[in-house]
């Protein structure tokens, strides 16, 4: 008797995929939105876990993803980060996404879990950098923040001009880009050894700063990078490299 055929999963609808976001949603998750600075009046209040858990059900869909982009819906932006097929992003696209960032979790969400999984994301660092807008800036260091971890094969020469990226913007005295500018920072330094002695040297110069955010973010940086953990980490890498 031949082997019946498994009927094909229909595609999934924008409109049923809000919907079932609506549904998830909480007033409660709504509400503490707030404390974590991020704006409430676009989203249904949907957990990062109920996100994470819908996304596996749906699986890779590029289309789906930008149709999700489009509503505007917080958690539909955050799940297209989810469902984004990297080989199918392209520069125009996330330029497009960029300029939407309102918020830092779309921001950081979508370089770590999408943009810095693509093959144009180093293009993105530089020019970046120097756009105006708070969260715009501050993709360009979500996004070699996300680089340190996610791209392993990627050399040491590129992450030393992501440094010089970091001491430029580093006085930008707004609070979610020098948060992203610190915390790229101290991912450099975690890499490798000879990362962690660039990013050391960048942070000392940082701390020596007039400018009172660049301080902060070399001083806050050197307390990581130059404490026991960070040395036990390279030194346990160290020794796992053939």
């Amino acid at each position: 008797m031949p082997a019946r055929k498994r009927a094909a999963r229909p595609e999934p609808d924008v409109d049923a995929v809000v919907a079932t976001l609506k549904r998830l949603g909480t007033r409660a998750t709504r509400d503490g939105m707030a404390r974590y600075a991020i704006p409430s009046d676009r989203a249904f209040g949907v957990t990062v876990a109920a996100l994470q858990k819908l996304a596996k059900d749906l699986g890779r869909d590029h289309d789906l993803a930008v149709g999700l982009w489009a509503t505007g819906w917080y958690e539909a932006r955050m799940l297209a980060s989810f469902v984004g097929e990297p080989d199918r992003v392209t520069p125009a696209l996330m330029d497009r996404w960029c300029r939407d960032f309102d918020n830092w979790a779309v921001c950081d969400t979508v370089c770590f879990h999408l943009f810095d999984r693509t093959r144009h994301a180093w293009g993105k660092l530089e020019p970046w950098s120097r756009l105006p807008g708070e969260f715009q800036k501050r993709a360009a260091f979500a996004l070699l923040w996300g680089l340190t971890v996610h791209d392993k094969s990627a050399r040491d020469e590129s992450f030393t001009r992501g440094l010089d990226l970091i001491e430029r913007a580093a006085d930008d005295d707004r609070n979610f880009v020098k948060k992203a500018v610190n915390m790229a920072l101290r991912a450099t330094g975690k890499r490798n050894p000879a990362l962690h002695a660039a990013a050391v040297e960048v942070a000392r110069r940082l701390a020596d700063s007039p400018e009172p955010a660049a301080r902060w973010v070399g001083k806050d940086a050197l307390r990581e990078l130059t404490g026991a953990s960070v040395a036990r980490r390279l030194a346990a890498r160290g020794r796992a490299t053939p």
